[in-house]
């Protein structure tokens, strides 16, 4: 647990920090980052030409399990967010129970201390069962391990109920993420709501019924005084919502995912119907895309998170409109968005690694997001200049469905180190 890494380029936006110096972690810890530091047993990694950051974080993760461990595992699911920088995650608790007792909590908890390589933060259910109909025990939940509370995969579509989950949350200092839906206006949805989804013949998802949602959960944190998070927002008025929301003090923070940002629902009808670009919610229109993308820069949207969602070759491989939802993304997210919005200069190389790190750690309360002497030892390291191709059959997860399978990548993460050890190192 001890590790030296030595001369790179240290990019710690917890401190404004940005230099070229070492990291000294000891007993797991960060213990000095400094210039010309001395390795006190343990290992050295020659960090020469590599950005050193703090250990990235994923605040969406479909670990699958328990339940349906044909999709993923937490041993493959905790790999597959090594290989792509991440030191911790946080697991949905859309898995089959329901993630929405101290029960299940515990036990994946201890199925990730035993099998897991990266850190495992659960994330339990706002309603039991995540039916919408009876708030869980968040105390219960709290007290368990979880770190906040959602239904995500499935709208709380009463506001009724989410404003008693925001009011019962607050006394937990829990943080409500929502998944984002007007569900009667989505039923039956395959696609984006515009021109594509006419010309395919496919059922759309009017990007409104996302942004009523928002604007409604900012609406009830605002009363309530109690912290939302939305998820995978994609939608330029849910950015505007969110922008404003912050502007009036509501304690509202936001992520979008790589695929939000650098794809369109155009790509459904260049791929021919491909389900490796079907999910919730769908890719939107260019004119939303770069709406999601100008949020991100000027800082309405606090966190980039991958939705990381495995499925089966079944699930994908039927009719569009009956394709399973969600694409994998752990392996993907840190490379695509080093050269698809970093080396473009669509986003500072700083503003990605705080999205990644530090901004996440603050939103959920985690520890880590800072190389501060005395923080948890994770640890992520890049190479802007290492080239990547997409290539799903060599990934950790069991999911291969993706729709970036082939692209030529320039930038990804080489090393990803968890309490001074090391998860995972390209070769």
């Amino acid at each position: 647990m001890n590790i030296l890494i030595k001369g790179g380029r240290v990019l710690d936006p917890s401190r404004n920090l940005d230099a070229d110096l070492d990291v000294l972690i000891e007993d797991g810890r960060v213990s000095q980052v400094g210039e010309k530091l001395k390795a006190r047993g343990g290992e050295t990694l020659d960090a020469a030409g590599l950005v050193v950051c703090p250990g990235f974080i994923d605040l969406h993760t479909h670990l699958r399990e328990p339940g349906r461990e044909d999709k993923e595992t937490i041993a493959t699911g905790t790999r597959s967010a090594a290989a792509g920088g991440f030191t911790a995650v946080c697991a949905m608790p859309n898995t089959e129970p329901v993630n929405d007792s101290a029960g299940i909590t515990r036990a994946i908890l201890e199925r990730a201390a035993a099998e897991g390589v990266v850190r495992v933060w659960p994330i339990g259910a706002i309603t039991k069962g995540s039916k919408g109909q009876e708030l869980a025990e968040f105390g219960d939940l709290r007290e368990a391990g979880c770190v906040a509370v959602s239904d995500d995969g499935r709208p709380v579509a009463s506001s009724r109920m989410m404003r008693r989950a925001l009011e019962y949350a607050k006394a937990f200092d829990l943080t409500v993420i929502d998944h984002c839906e007007e569900p009667g206006l989505t039923e039956g949805f395959a696609m984006n709501e515009g021109p594509v989804a006419t010309w395919l013949g496919l059922r759309g998802y009017p990007p409104v019924a996302e942004t009523i949602v928002v604007e409604r959960d900012i609406h009830l944190a605002e009363i309530t005084g109690g912290k939302v998070h939305i998820a995978h927002l994609s939608t330029a008025g849910a950015v505007d919502a969110v922008r404003r929301g912050k502007a009036r003090g509501v304690r509202v923070t936001a992520e979008a995912t790589p695929h939000h940002l650098l794809l369109t629902d155009q790509l459904v009808r260049d791929t021919e119907y491909d389900t490796s670009t079907k999910m919730n919610p769908p890719l939107r229109g260019d004119a939303d895309r770069q709406a999601v993308v100008a949020g991100l820069a000027d800082g309405t949207i606090d966190c980039i998170a991958t939705d990381h969602a495995p499925h089966s070759v079944d699930d994908k491989k039927v009719e569009y409109d009956q394709a399973a939802n969600g694409i994998v993304g752990l392996e993907t997210a840190v490379a695509l968005c080093l050269d698809r919005l970093v080396r473009p200069g669509l986003l500072e190389l700083r503003q990605l690694v705080a999205a990644l790190s530090t901004h996440p750690a603050r939103v959920l309360g985690l520890p880590g997001g800072t190389l501060k002497p005395g923080s948890p030892g994770d640890v992520t390291v890049l190479d802007l200049e290492r080239r990547f191709k997409v290539n799903p059959e060599r990934f950790e997860s069991k999911g291969r469905n993706t729709p970036f399978g082939s692209w030529q990548l320039t930038g990804r993460a080489v090393a990803t180190i968890v309490g001074g050890r090391v998860a995972f190192q390209a070769r």
